[in-house]
C-alpha cells in the first residue's frame, strides 16, 4: 500500500513507545503516603465539557485562561474566580484547541474550519485544506496555523483573509497531537518534521532552519521524527523535544542548535533559564542544565503513570497523570513536595498559570484552580 502525508496519523502514546510491541501495561509506580511541604489550596472550579480525544492546550493570557470541549464549547475563564469571562458553543466537534491573544480565541474544527471567536462571538471561520492539531497562534493581529501535511499560513484576525501559505515537505507520517508554533521575537518559530524553522511573519519566508533531530529508520513508523509542544522559550533560546527521540535548543537569533540530548519522551518540555524538564514516555522525571543539555537528575517516583508535560512554577515542577492527579514536585532533585486530586479522569493537557493560579484541565472537562496556602 503506498503511504502519503496525512493518510495515515499516528497517535502519540503517553505511557510507552510505539515501538514496544504490546507487553502487559506495567505497574504505577507506588505514590506512597503525601507529605504536603508546600501547602496548596483549591480555589475553584468550572467546567467546559468533555476534551477526550482533543489534543487540548489551555491558553493563559494576563487573567485570561482559554479552554474548549472536544464538541466545540470555547470559553475564557477569569482565572481569580473561575467565572466565565464570555463563552460560546460552536456546535461542531474539534481538531486543535486553543490559541488566543487574550482578546480572540482560534480553534479548528474536525471539517477543517478555522474559526476565530472574540468576546463570545463567532467572528469568522475559513475552510483549511488539511486537517490541524496544533492550536492555532493569534499574535500581531494575525493568527497562523500549522497543518498536519506541514504547511503554514497566516490569516489576518480582523478578516480571516489569508495573508500567506507556505508549504514544506516531510515524511509521510505525522502525529495527532500539537507541534510547535510560537512568536519569539519578530520571527515565527515552527516545528516541521524535526527541524524548527524561523519564517518571517509578514510573508513566510524563511529565516533560518535548526535541524534537532532527523529520519531514521527504513520503513515509515521508525523514519518518523516531529517536535512536539510544550516548549520551552528564554530570550532567544528556544528548546523543545523531538518524539520519542532527542531534547535539544536553538538559538533563534542565529539560527543554530545549541545541543541536542538522547530522550524517549512523547510530551513537551518546560524550563527557565537554567534549567529544563520533561517527562520520558515511562513516566522518568529528567532535569537538564539549560546552557549545554547536561542531566542534572532523573526521579521515577512518577513511573508508568502517564504524565503531560511539566510546568515549572517557582520552586515546583508541576505534573498531572492519568488518575487525575497533580504532583508538585522539587526543581532541585524531584522531590515529592504535594499532590492535589481533581476527578480522577486524567489530566488532559499540560497545567498552565494565570493570576497566581494554577489551572489544569481534566478529560470530563473539570477545570480546576489551585492557589497555594
Amino acid at each position: 500500500m503506498r503511504v502519503t502525508a496525512l493518510v495515515v496519523l499516528v497517535a502519540a502514546l503517553t505511557g510507552c513507545s510505539l515501538w514496544s510491541g504490546g507487553s502487559a501495561k506495567p505497574v504505577p509506580a507506588d505514590l506512597g503516603a503525601n507529605v504536603a511541604v508546600l501547602g496548596v489550596r483549591q480555589a475553584w472550579t468550572a467546567r467546559v465539557g468533555s476534551v477526550s480525544g482533543l489534543p487540548l492546550e489551555v491558553h493563559a493570557a494576563g487573567n485570561v485562561v482559554t479552554v474548549a470541549s472536544a464538541e466545540g464549547v470555547v470559553a475564557a475563564i477569569d482565572a481569580r474566580t473561575g467565572g466565565d469571562i464570555w463563552r460560546t458553543a460552536l456546535g461542531e466537534p474539534l481538531s486543535a484547541a486553543v490559541g488566543s491573544d487574550g482578546k480572540s480565541a482560534a480553534v479548528v474544527s474536525r471539517s477543517n474550519a478555522l474559526i476565530v471567536v472574540e468576546s463570545g462571538r463567532e467572528r469568522w471561520r475559513e475552510n483549511l485544506a488539511s486537517q490541524v492539531f496544533t492550536p492555532p497562534l493569534v499574535a500581531g493581529g494575525r493568527v497562523f496555523v500549522l497543518a498536519a501535511d506541514r504547511s503554514v499560513s497566516a490569516y489576518d484576525a480582523a478578516t480571516g483573509r489569508r495573508l500567506w501559505a507556505q508549504q514544506r515537505p516531510g515524511e509521510p507520517l505525522v502525529l495527532r497531537q500539537a507541534g510547535v508554533l510560537l512568536a519569539v521575537g519578530d520571527t515565527l518559530v515552527v516545528g516541521l518534521s524535526g527541524r524548527l524553522v524561523g519564517l518571517n511573519p509578514d510573508n513566510g519566508s524563511v529565516r533560518w532552519e535548526a535541524p534537532i533531530a532527523s529520519a531514521r529508520g527504513t520503513n515509515d513508523v521508525e523514519r518518523l521524527v516531529e517536535l512536539v509542544g510544550r516548549t520551552s522559550k528564554v530570550d532567544d533560546s528556544v528548546c523543545a523535544r523531538s518524539f520519542q527521540t532527542v531534547v535539544g535548543c536553538v538559538n533563534t537569533a542565529r539560527g543554530t542548535v545549541a545541543w541536542t540530548q538522547p530522550a524517549s519522551g512523547a510530551e513537551g518540555i518546560h524550563g527557565d533559564a537554567d534549567a529544563l524538564f520533561g517527562v520520558e514516555s515511562n513516566g522518568t522525571v529528567v532535569a537538564w542544565r539549560r546552557n549545554d543539555g547536561s542531566r542534572l537528575w532523573g526521579s521515577d517516583r512518577l513511573k508508568h503513570r502517564k504524565l503531560t508535560a511539566p510546568l515549572l512554577l517557582g520552586r515546583s515542577v508541576v505534573i498531572g497523570d492519568d488518575a487525575g492527579l497533580i504532583h508538585l514536585l522539587s526543581r532541585t532533585d524531584g522531590a515529592p513536595l504535594n499532590r492535589v486530586a481533581t476527578d480522577g479522569s486524567g489530566i488532559a493537557a499540560a497545567p498552565v498559570v494565570a493570576a497566581d493560579t494554577l489551572v489544569v484541565v481534566t478529560r470530563n472537562g473539570g477545570i480546576y484552580g489551585f492557589r497555594p496556602d
